[in-house]
């Protein structure tokens, strides 16, 4: 009896198998490898409990986006404009600040990794990135995009899985070395735990595009499932970007701590030292898997992002247009708001090609900034008058919640105040 609920367990968990991998997609890309590696590559393990923590308290946050849609029927998005009526037009805001700078900042990485594999400028591998992207999900939809993101994110864990096994058995590229100098502790460090908190897993905003997945999975495949396998898919998915920011900090913690290596901020550049440190410990028979993990990285981002950004924002006007349900999605508006992301993300990589670290702390940084105030908004909706209260959050997790919310708050003053003072 056991085995066959199990058996059963598992085929409901492959009908909604979709949405969590795609968060992870999304997830795994400038936080992963450029923060968590920088992280490693600085300060050594000396921000590993912080890494771990933000993924944790994040995750209440992250849930909601699920659960609320499971156990409701209805998209983030729209409890939202129920709960609150600024609640909507702020989440708008907040994504329409963010998004463009998003996709051209995951974009302009993944150019540059492309250049570790095939011969070209950055810029112009960030605008193929880009144009195969939007004729992905131009003419694709849900299913190309789920599909594709599957086998990404399987190849993604093994190739990171055995580049950290590697670099682990190899031992540290500086030899005896102490992982936990220089402290990460110190005001002169804020801004880059505030960059690193911002983006790990990812920023708040995608609850809102797991919210909207799982109403695409369902139109596409004609099938909805229950609210334990729903949230089981996205725990798988968590759990992987959870897993992937700690493999690479140690990577970089390995690889790069120690060496005195400064990363450069150009796209092409810092691709070559990333993938250079890298083989330089592990070996150089290994150099293409590495170059192939990174590419992969930011590449599945970048698909993610493009989709995610305009599906949202899309989904958010339909909504102040008095559209319900699972008529808030739509797939010729999704694709003029798709359109849209890419020309402005496109114009950006044109007039500024090659300067990935602004850009990319830039938006590590606004994400951070909004993060308290999309936590509270998630938190309310949770626990309010749209959800029952057997599927609201339980003592256990409102602490979680509340913890979070509190530390995320904390951080965000003290960044304030590091720019004033």
């Amino acid at each position: 009896m056991s085995a066959n609920r199990e058996r059963w367990r598992w085929q409901e968990l492959r009908t909604v198998l979709g949405p969590g991998v795609l968060l992870a997609a999304a997830a795994i890309g400038g936080s992963h490898l450029v923060a968590s590696t920088q992280a490693g590559a600085i300060y050594g393990l000396g921000l590993l409990a912080l890494v771990i923590m933000a993924n944790l308290l994040k995750y209440p946050f992250m849930l909601v986006g699920t659960r609320f849609t499971a156990a409701t029927g209805i998209s983030l998005l729209e409890g939202y404009k129920i709960q609150n009526r600024f609640y909507l037009p702020l989440f708008l805001v907040i994504t329409l600040a963010t998004g463009v700078a998003n996709i051209a900042a995951v974009t302009m990485i993944a150019g540059g990794l492309a250049t570790t594999l095939l011969p070209g400028e950055a810029s112009l591998w960030s605008l193929v990135l880009l144009g195969i992207s939007l004729l992905v999900l131009l003419f694709g939809h849900y299913r190309s995009l789920d599909r594709i993101s599957k086998v990404i994110v399987a190849l993604l864990v093994l190739c990171t899985v055995l580049a950290t096994a590697m670099a682990l058995i190899s031992g540290p590229a500086a030899g005896v070395v102490d992982f936990f100098q220089p402290s990460p502790w110190t005001w002169a460090s804020l801004p880059f735990l505030v960059a690193l908190m911002g983006w790990m897993p990812c920023p708040l905003d995608l609850a809102a595009w797991s919210s909207l997945w799982i109403f695409a999975r369902e139109h596409d495949s004609g099938q909805r499932g229950t609210q334990e396998a729903i949230e089981a898919d996205f725990n798988l998915g968590y759990a992987v970007t959870a897993l992937m920011a700690v493999l690479f900090l140690l990577l970089g913690a390995w690889t790069m701590h120690g060496t005195g290596e400064q990363f450069s901020p150009q796209g092409g550049a810092f691709a070559d030292q990333l993938i250079e440190l890298y083989t330089l410990n592990i070996g150089v028979w290994a150099k293409p898997w590495i170059a192939l993990m990174a590419f992969i990285t930011m590449a599945s981002t970048t698909i993610t992002c493009l989709d995610g950004y305009p599906r949202s924002t899309s989904a958010g006007v339909r909504l102040l247009r008095g559209k319900r349900g699972h008529a808030v999605q739509n797939h010729a508006d999704q694709q003029r708001w798709i359109l849209l992301h890419a020309a402005l993300a496109g114009g950006v990589l044109l007039i500024w090609p090659g300067a990935m670290r602004p850009l990319v702390e830039a938006a590590m940084i606004v994400s951070f900034l909004t993060t308290p105030v999309l936590a509270w908004m998630n938190l309310d909706l949770m626990q309010g008058r749209q959800v029952r209260p057997a599927n609201r959050f339980q003592p256990p997790m409102v602490l979680l919640a509340q913890v979070g919310l509190l530390v995320l708050l904390s951080f965000t003053v003290l960044f304030v105040l590091s720019r004033i003072l």
